[in-house]
């Protein structure tokens, strides 16, 4: 791969990973207007723990309280912020986990890869948003967590096994319908973001470790560094804006964006 494949591939996952428009919506878009080849999965792991890093540096106190709280909760305690936070983790990846193997396993995540998939998502959870974002309460806080709410954002984080969904849209979506303020629902699907990656990076990192030669762990490390440093970028401006603004702008370029997909599927 060449430097300046690596380099837009990078640009372009780390600030949509986390942004509520849908990195794969850009990841398909790149080669319909570049040519450029699929970058294949070492990519995709290395583009990942880019991400995964920027996330937990941005909200490193959250995640010093997690970490801290998982000896007690694999003592069977829940009863600090800590442990209460790590559980609530837990139990909103299971979902995604569970129906990710058995997309993987049928063939079926492969299947709904596609230009005409992908561009409905956008458009349609877009609309989605933009009505929970609008209609939403502002009650509740990142505190008012609950094992029921970390439940039910974890079956909006499955509907973003469709492509074209965004992960943290869909989430962002259930965390609004829930009444949590935007930032704090923001923050609650960024963290969510945390185990998500992990089991996704361990699910393909056996096969990356086996094909993997030092070329490919090379151009690996150059795209996790990029992905790193824009996911850190698009984190914090998000956060900023979020204190002023809506998720309005994101929706109207979701339909935008998956208005051209559309075209490009069809035309």
């Amino acid at each position: 791969m060449t430097f300046l494949h690596l380099f837009l591939i990078a640009i372009i996952q780390g600030i949509t990973e986390f942004l509520p428009v849908s990195s794969s919506g850009h990841l398909i878009l790149l080669p319909a207007l570049t040519g450029f080849a699929d970058q294949g999965q070492t990519i995709d792991v290395a583009l990942h723990i880019g991400t995964l890093f920027a996330v937990m540096i941005f909200f490193h106190k959250d995640v010093a309280l997690g970490l801290s709280g998982i000896p007690r909760l694999l003592s069977g305690k829940i009863d600090t912020p800590g442990s209460k936070l790590a559980f609530l983790l837990v139990m909103a990846t299971i979902p995604v986990i569970i129906v990710g193997l058995i997309l993987k396993v049928t063939g079926l995540a492969d299947a709904m890869r596609s230009t005409a998939v992908i561009g409905w998502s956008m458009m349609v959870f877009g609309v989605v948003l933009y009505f929970a974002d609008q209609k939403g309460e502002t009650t509740k806080s990142s505190n008012d967590w609950s094992l029921k709410d970390a439940m039910i954002m974890g079956l909006w984080q499955v509907v973003a096994l469709i492509p074209g969904s965004s992960r943290s849209g869909t989430t962002i979506t259930g965390a609004r319908m829930l009444g949590y303020n935007r930032e704090d629902g923001a923050k609650l699907s960024m963290l969510m973001s945390i185990p998500t990656i992990i089991a996704s990076a361990v699910l393909l990192g056996g096969e990356v470790i086996a094909t993997a030669d030092v070329e490919a762990a090379k151009n690996g490390a150059i795209a996790a560094v990029f992905s790193f440093i824009a996911a850190l970028f698009a984190l914090s401006l998000m956060m900023k804006l979020l204190r002023s603004v809506s998720f309005t702008p994101y929706v109207i370029y979701r339909i935008l964006l998956g208005g051209i997909l559309l075209y490009i599927a069809y035309a």
